[in-house]
């Protein structure tokens, strides 16, 4: 008997969910708002595979990471996803921020990370020649993918065991009926209706938006979504680092700092920021993801500390993406939350909330938990 689940959101989670559980015995159907995967916060990042340095110990962010990084790696190498073991330094650029580095380094331990290399200021100038510090950390499991490829490579994986996408399809209602779910939408311009058997809501930046469209379902379970909007500017020419730079992170503005990240081609980019000033849109309108020119200094004066030697007339507006968050700024940042049955109360629904970063390095291993909630 073929059971029929929906998966809402054609992003990294929705897609590793999809190659995690689509086969003979289960039929899988991905439903996109936008016209293409990944369109949002999946395609919009730093596309890193994160080591799992800063998360709470025994969180999920913490635990999914540091299973998801191993999960991906081997992905990548089974599935040719272009991805390097570029390495990170995480960067004390004055006396004062030793403890933080040192913080990070207990935090890491006690997560199960033993292999952080300490680096003495010489080191740091000898690996790292531009790079301005007193002491630095380096985390050699941190890498680096091709995001886009990576999601071709989950869309094929779950094509291949008979999952089909349906992109421009937005669902607008889910109903309980009998043993079913009824999904009711709008699909390329034409309302639809169709039942599934289980259903798992993926829609990063629209999960709770989603799920307040549930029918029967406690209001009081959905936790309020915020968007956080980060944007990265490139630096045009070659790039005066081998591995990605980290300063130490920003206290209590959900950032990691302006960060220095390589992609495979080698291009050199700076970012994100943190800016809570964008405002949550409805699903089917297109965020705010336009980077001004102005932000050139203010970028500059972040990057200077650690990188002095910066040319900021070579520093050009990249992209931007926004991140669902379930804390606000000034609070410390929230965990993933999965909701299941036993959480909500209704048969054969997950719904994911609060999935940004690392939730790219983190998909596969949150995939095999939403595949345990459904069991």
């Amino acid at each position: 008997m073929t059971t029929n689940t929906l998966i809402i959101g054609a992003g990294a989670l929705g897609l590793a969910c999809a190659a995690r559980l689509a086969s003979p015995q289960r039929s899988v159907v991905i439903a996109e708002q936008a016209r293409l995967i990944g369109a949002h916060t999946s395609s919009r990042n730093s596309e890193v595979i994160h080591a799992g340095l800063y998360y709470p110990p025994g969180s999920l962010k913490a635990r999914a990471c540091l299973e998801g990084r191993e999960r991906l790696y081997h992905w990548c190498a089974a599935h040719q996803v272009p991805h390097q073991r570029i390495g990170k330094l995480l960067i004390a650029v004055e006396n004062n921020e030793l403890p933080a580095l040192e913080s990070l380094a207990a935090n890491a331990s006690t997560c199960g990370i033993d292999e952080l290399q300490p680096l003495s200021q010489p080191q740091l100038h000898a690996l790292e020649p531009a790079v301005r510090g007193v002491q630095a950390l380096r985390s050699p499991n941190t890498g680096i993918i091709d995001s886009h490829a990576y999601l071709l490579s989950l869309l094929a994986h779950a094509e291949r065991h008979g999952a089909s996408l349906a992109l421009d399809t937005r669902i607008e209602r889910l109903q309980r009926q009998g043993d079913h779910w009824l999904a009711q939408g709008i699909s390329s311009g034409e309302p639809f209706s169709q039942a599934f058997d289980a259903v798992i809501n993926a829609s990063g930046l629209w999960a709770s938006q989603l799920a307040t469209q549930i029918d029967g379902f406690n209001p009081a379970l959905i936790p309020i979504t915020h968007w956080c909007r980060g944007r990265y500017f490139s630096y045009a020419g070659r790039s005066p680092f081998t591995q990605l730079i980290y300063p130490m992170p920003e206290a209590n503005t959900a950032g990691l700092g302006v960060h220095a990240t390589l992609d495979l081609a080698g291009q050199l980019r700076f970012g994100p920021d943190v800016d809570w000033s964008v405002k949550p849109c409805a699903a089917h309108v297109e965020p705010d993801y336009r980077v001004n020119e102005q932000l050139r200094e203010p970028f500059a004066t972040a990057i200077r500390r650690y990188f002095p030697q910066l040319d900021a007339a070579r520093l050009q507006p990249a992209y931007a993406g926004i991140r669902p968050k379930l804390s606000m700024a000034g609070q410390p940042p929230a965990d993933f939350t999965l909701q299941g049955p036993r959480e909500h109360g209704l048969p054969a629904l997950v719904n994911l909330y609060g999935i940004e970063s690392p939730g790219l390095t983190a998909s596969l291993a949150l995939a095999e938990q939403v595949a345990a909630l459904l069991a």
